[in-house]
């Protein structure tokens, strides 16, 4: 019985993601403009963490070949639906991280957008006002692959997005090569996770950064920065700004 109540939350909730993710003209069309600074016709991108999938119908608009990450089962299951018969588009149910394997992943059954394989993404929401009434219900145990295998089988992409809930710089030490451009979320509840992915950024390339706030899908600066001016910029930002995402491009 409670395994078919938390299937009943997670499809009530994907119901709710397809009207936020799909069903916003104006969304997408910021969304394809930007995603168009780093896509082109032929090229190819790496979806981390793909939910029900906004993204990867972005890059594919675009014309390019996308491959795509999701772990939660039943989300894949959609994702699934929505592209499977796509042949420019390769689905993996697996989570990225910093080495080949498994990992546990705590499920938000009635938000899956916040489902994390990071404990400390769960620690760091309590008391957060822009996180209450989270509630991490369910956990189980997924496959894991890194970006370098993805990269050794797929080659190497125009662009990688990562969204993957607090465990963005886990899925960058499993990378090994600088990409052309990638982006990764950042939430103010966890600057620490940003601070080690622009870390690791700068081991792996020349980079140079921007970023958008929430669901914008546009640019804040017009010229874009190094990454200590970032990261003070973003350490600076109040804890009602929430989450974002960082583009970085090597220079």
């Amino acid at each position: 019985m409670q395994e078919q109540t938390l299937t009943s939350q997670t499809s009530t909730s994907l119901g709710r993601s397809f009207d936020v993710y799909y069903r916003d003209a104006k969304r997408t069309k910021s969304m394809d403009r930007l995603n168009a600074m780093f896509l082109s016709e032929g090229g190819l991108a790496f979806d981390i963490g793909a939910h029900v999938g906004d993204r990867t119908g972005s890059f594919r608009r675009l014309g390019a070949s996308v491959v795509s990450l999701e772990p939660q089962p039943q989300v894949f299951r959609a994702l699934r639906l929505i592209y499977g018969r796509d042949d420019n588009i390769t689905l993996r149910c697996e989570a990225v991280g910093a080495r080949p394997g498994s990992v546990d992943l705590f499920l938000n059954t009635a938000n899956p957008t916040i489902s994390t394989a990071s404990s400390a993404l769960i620690s760091a929401a309590q008391g957060s006002p822009r996180w209450v009434g989270q509630n991490w219900d369910g956990q189980i145990q997924v496959p894991m692959t890194t970006l370098d295998r993805l990269v050794d089988h797929y080659g190497l992409p125009d662009f990688v997005k990562i969204d993957v809930e607090g465990f963005e710089c886990d899925v960058l030490m499993g990378l090994t090569c600088a990409v052309p451009a990638l982006s990764f979320e950042f939430t103010t509840i966890q600057p620490e996770v940003t601070r080690c992915c622009l870390i690791r950024l700068k081991q792996l390339g020349d980079y140079e950064f921007n970023y958008s706030l929430g669901e914008d899908h546009a640019l804040h600066h017009s010229c874009w920065i190094d990454a200590d001016s970032l990261g003070q910029e973003l350490t600076a930002l109040p804890h009602l700004a929430n989450s974002g995402d960082v583009f970085a491009r090597l220079r």
